[in-house]
């Protein structure tokens, strides 16, 4: 990769959902040159929810697209820059991270922000790849109009599943929904089911799998198998809408950050993932709760931290790595008596050799991460560095005649 090719910001952000433009908003208006790569349109899926009402500050619920507009036109008015391209390939290994696109692009940044999301998950069944876009489909909002006065196949039970049957029922003749459960069982909540079961357009058929998807070209009936009896019976139909759950959309990091056996990234309360300078947010996330709101906030935790690790580094780089001559950091910890105690000692050494030896003070508490890179898990600790490099190590206990000799040896180079 030429760098002459390159563009570099200080945050790049993979994917533009609710997280994404969450954590595009936070870092962007933290003064952060920061760039969002989304492949569709912005919003996720959420853009293409036709209605929330659980979204906070919206009473009578608020349009999915709608309010996705507002999380981009928001981060765009404080400098963020999106583009339309579809990362390919992360490179994580260095100081600065690297990310190419499907479409040729070039960026490295300081920080990344994972927000690739979420995507429905298929069932493997005969007739469904095939027949997707031609009467399979995944999304109610985006296909439910082309489905008027017809009849549909809803597969799935949970909270979105019936949601998003519901929401068909404005458009087609009449929505039956094949349920693994007994009857009158959902996996949805009182509300939804009690909701949906006074819908006249619904039907239900309890016990039952689909097995099979069939047609010529377009859909035109389902096979449907009862789990108590095994009695394989033919359904006609003009679509079928498949809503069972998502799977992570984390193809392309090729194991560049650590994940679990389903695919979903591993970050911890700051949205750290296994490697400095990244982070994750939203619905690719090992987390509790997949919504709106909670990949929002993950956004915007993200934006924080990482803006917090850029401006680290640049000073850890600036007052430790760049000088040409030997910097001592003592990392120390204001809940260590030791360390305060100690620091005294520290200063006078320092002062009596400035000009030759700069001292820097690091925190272990509130910098954690710089403290993990070199080992350090007590406080204090002295590391000498000279030209970047670790050159001597002091550990607790030591006297100021020790330390004085050690800073002594490493000014002389000896």
């Amino acid at each position: 990769m030429a760098a002459e090719d390159m563009k570099t910001y200080d945050v790049i952000i993979v994917g533009g959902g609710p997280a994404g433009l969450s954590a595009a908003l936070y870092a962007s208006r933290s003064k952060l040159s920061t760039l969002v790569l989304e492949k569709a349109k912005p919003g996720g899926q959420a853009g293409t929810t036709e209605w929330l009402e659980n979204y906070p500050g919206f009473p009578g619920g608020v349009k999915g697209p709608e309010l996705m507009e507002h999380f981009a036109a928001q981060a765009r008015e404080f400098g963020a820059e999106i583009i339309k391209d579809d990362v390919a390939s992360v490179d994580f290994s260095g100081e600065k991270k690297l990310v190419c696109t499907a479409g040729g692009g070039q960026y490295s940044a300081s920080a990344v922000i994972l927000c690739p999301g979420a995507e429905p998950r298929t069932l493997g069944l005969p007739g469904e790849r095939e027949l997707r876009g031609k009467g399979v489909s995944y999304c109610a909002t985006c296909d439910g109009d082309f489905f008027t006065d017809l009849d549909i196949v809803v597969i799935g039970n949970g909270d979105a599943a019936v949601e998003e049957a519901m929401y068909l029922t404005r458009f087609a003749e009449s929505v039956t929904m094949i349920v693994v459960h007994d009857e009158g069982v959902l996996d949805a909540t009182a509300v939804i089911r009690d909701r949906a079961f006074k819908n006249p357009k619904m039907k239900w058929v309890w016990n039952s799998v689909v097995d099979e998807i069939r047609g010529d070209g377009i859909v035109e009936s389902v096979i449907i198998r009862n789990l108590k009896t095994n009695e394989r019976t033919e359904l006609e139909t003009n679509g079928v809408f498949v809503f069972v759950g998502t799977v992570p959309n984390t193809q392309f990091l090729s194991g560049a950050v650590e994940m679990d056996k389903r695919g979903y990234i591993i970050a911890n309360e700051q949205m750290e993932t296994s490697v400095d300078g990244v982070y994750c947010a939203g619905d690719a996330r090992v987390k509790y709760l997949r919504q709106v709101i909670t990949a929002a906030a993950d956004g915007a935790i993200a934006a924080v931290a990482a803006e917090k690790y850029i401006h680290e580094e640049e000073g850890f780089r600036e007052m430790v790595l760049a000088p040409a001559f030997p910097v001592m950091v003592c990392f120390w910890s204001p809940t260590s008596q030791e360390s305060l105690d100690f620091m005294p000692a520290v200063e006078r050494i320092a002062e009596a050799r400035a000009g030759s030896l700069n001292l820097v003070k690091i925190d272990i508490y509130k910098n954690q991460r710089i403290a993990g890179r070199y080992e350090i898990s007590a406080a204090p600790s002295i590391l000498f560095f000279n030209k970047g490099q670790v050159c001597e190590r002091v550990q607790w206990p030591t006297t100021e005649e020790e330390l004085a000799l050690v800073a002594d040896r490493v000014i002389s180079g000896k």
